[in-house]
């Protein structure tokens, strides 16, 4: 199976990059989205958080809150690590399942920790979307409605630029317009068809 690892900072614009690889019938698995699986109501993990941090971790419809919880393991690394123990086992579990039932040509998986966790292991190639880090920052203020303080937080707590672009197979610079992006999938898409000799 030929997987693409899509990765990049938060802000960067991976779901943007992702949606037009859609559009071509690749199949995307996203870490995101599996995180939010395994935490749905009802589900084992979300018992866990609630037991852990209190009811007061979960909205009025009994969702998990998540900003709530951001904000808590942004600024407390035993907390945050406590929170990977309960649910990085269950997200894989998740993404190997959903990767497994992929039948386009070629898979994309999503996973801003791609290159942090190890995901990329299981890669063909790692495809980094890069941005400046004042990009980063104004994207991410503007689209969460948190402060510079928090994005900077986060922005520490993944890997670096220079090491994620060094760890790069295929690199896109999405600093300029949406058609700029899309070209450079349209370009990258052909690529890995190639590779895939499809």
């Amino acid at each position: 199976m030929f997987i693409v690892g899509l990765t990049g900072g938060i802000g960067s614009g991976k779901s943007a990059v992702s949606e037009r690889f859609k559009t071509f019938g690749i199949t995307v698995v996203d870490a995101d989205l599996a995180s939010r699986e395994v935490v749905k109501p009802g589900k084992p993990a979300l018992e866990e958080i609630k037991n852990h941090f209190g009811e007061s971790i979960l909205n009025d419809e009994g969702n998990l809150h998540r900003r709530k919880l951001r904000e808590i393991i942004v600024s407390d690394d035993k907390q945050r690590q406590w929170l990977e123990s309960v649910l990085h086992p269950r997200i894989g579990e998740q993404v190997r399942k959903e990767l497994e039932n992929s039948s386009s040509v070629y898979t994309l998986y999503v996973a801003p920790l791609l290159l942090e966790s190890n995901g990329h292991q299981i890669c063909s190639r790692v495809l980094v979307v890069d941005v400046p880090i004042e990009i980063q920052i104004s994207r991410t203020c503007s689209r969460d409605q948190v402060s510079i303080e928090q994005v900077e937080k986060i922005i520490s707590s993944q890997i670096s630029r220079k090491e994620r672009l060094r760890k790069a197979d295929d690199i896109i610079s999405n600093d300029g317009t949406i058609e700029e992006m899309e070209a450079a999938v349209d370009k990258l898409h052909k690529k890995y068809l190639e590779l895939t000799n499809k």
